[in-house]
């Protein structure tokens, strides 16, 4: 068999979409520990060597959280990898606080929001929209384990169900990774 991108263990580059978002990475763990109350679409100030690591797919949203820091958004814990092509002075800190860009008005509702219903911001993707990075922040509540167990519960269900029902009509329902 030929190796290259479009096989196992070949580059994992992203093709850009039919509206111009090429997504970087998403933060699936996001979804199952947190419920999404809202969604922002916001920029985020990069250095030249930050852009290149991320056109190269190369980011971890895990463990990363935004917040509201005199009046500024501002994300935290996000680790972009230093570019292997800038030495020295073109190299960057890889866990550096990042600053967001949204309106003032956005911004000044997310303060009230987290503050008064102790909710939290966590990024759920980054991608590049018309050439510009993007960060997908959503306010969430954090799920505890028995919520956790229920949405997983739901899921199943939602999925056996719409199995029997394409069974029934004679279609075949491709299965979830680990179901035999």
């Amino acid at each position: 068999m030929a190796k290259g991108p479009g096989r196992r263990g070949g580059g994992r580059r992203s093709q850009p979409e039919a509206d111009g978002v090429r997504t970087v990475a998403r933060n699936r763990r996001a979804r199952h520990d947190y419920d999404i109350l809202e969604v922002l679409e916001c920029g985020i100030v990069l250095l030249g060597s930050e852009v290149k690591s991320l056109r190269t797919g190369r980011v971890s949203l895990q463990d990363t959280y935004a917040k509201v820091e005199g009046g500024e958004l501002w994300l935290l814990g996000m680790h972009v990898p230093p570019y292997d092509q800038a030495v020295g002075f073109g190299a960057h800190d890889p866990d550096r606080k990042r600053k967001l860009l949204a309106h003032r008005d956005q911004i000044d509702e997310l303060v009230g929001q987290t503050q008064q219903r102790s909710l939290t911001l966590v990024p759920l993707s980054i991608y590049f929209k018309d050439g510009r990075a993007k960060v997908e922040l959503a306010l969430a509540r954090g799920r505890r384990l028995y919520d956790k167990r229920h949405a997983i519960a739901n899921r199943e269900a939602e999925r056996d169900a719409a199995r029997e029902v394409a069974r029934a009509m004679g279609r075949s329902v491709p299965r979830a990774r680990g179901e035999r």
